[in-house]
């Protein structure tokens, strides 16, 4: 198996989404999985090459072997955590869930916590790595906590997806910091869920004003970062979007390379 060379391009897997957990899908369509193309693209552009995952969470040996063909994963936004994920009761401000997701998106981000596999959360990526943590999340901000601002800047409420909402603080000598070299930057806001309790071997990296989580990574030397932004939305235009797309990447050729890896070697 040849050394991986610094214009490797590494395998970057991105979980979808259940059709029909999404508000207004005729139920006769048929079942599909989907993502939006936005993560793909900003991945593509950073240097990556895009991997759909599909949602066998009752085929974990599939999974796997998907799993085993990855150097970093993606994990995009969406619909809402099932709160009995964190142990909690569905709260009748929580939104649409999508229990099969759940499932896939908490057991890859755990077998890559496990290995050291980069792993890079957006926004509901974020929440899903903070629960396979063991943390906990508050299902609806406005209702349970009302001391937080608005956090809810939906394109469905009329907010363009490139809006800045308000600014993150970000907290000094993180990883976060480094990638993005800046204490405090503007954000795009789509969330009406945050972080409650942080899981375990977790830091927060960034704060909104109103104390809110809005970044979190790993304790050790894994590439471990969630954002609870949408910083794909600016498609590398944006240079903290950029730097934290580049960063992602380059952790997953140095996996690649340190695992000696290659896509022509695994499973053969």
């Amino acid at each position: 198996m040849s050394q991986l060379s610094r214009t490797y391009r590494p395998t970057i897997g991105l979980t979808t989404q259940t059709l029909h957990s999404i508000d207004g899908i005729p139920p006769a369509l048929p079942s599909s999985w989907v993502m939006n193309q936005r993560y793909f693209v900003a991945a593509t552009m950073a240097g990556a090459v895009p991997w759909m995952i599909p949602l066998f969470d009752d085929d974990l040996e599939t999974l796997r072997e998907i799993y085993d063909r990855l150097d970093g994963l993606l994990i995009p936004g969406g619909v809402d955590i099932n709160p009995a994920e964190y142990g909690e009761s569905v709260r009748p401000e929580c939104g649409n869930l999508d229990p099969a997701r759940d499932r896939v998106e908490l057991q890859l981000v755990r077998w890559a916590i496990e290995e050291g596999k980069p792993v890079l959360g957006l926004c509901r990526g974020l929440q899903i790595i903070n629960v396979a943590q063991g943390g906990t999340m508050w299902q609806d901000l406005a209702s349970q906590n009302p001391s937080f601002h608005k956090h809810d800047f939906f394109p469905t409420a009329g907010y363009e997806r490139d809006h800045f909402a308000h600014d993150v603080d970000i907290v000094p000598e993180t990883r976060l910091s480094q990638l993005l070299e800046s204490t405090r930057c503007p954000v795009n806001s789509m969330h009406h869920q945050g972080v409650k309790e942080l899981g375990r071997d977790l830091v927060v990296s960034a704060r909104a004003d109103d104390g809110l989580t809005e970044a979190i990574e790993g304790v050790g030397d894994s590439f471990l970062v969630g954002v609870q932004w949408h910083p794909e939305v600016f498609e590398m235009a944006d240079p903290h979007t950029r730097h934290l797309f580049a960063g992602f990447i380059r952790a997953a050729v140095d996996w690649s390379t340190a695992n000696n890896t290659s896509r022509s070697g695994v499973g053969g």
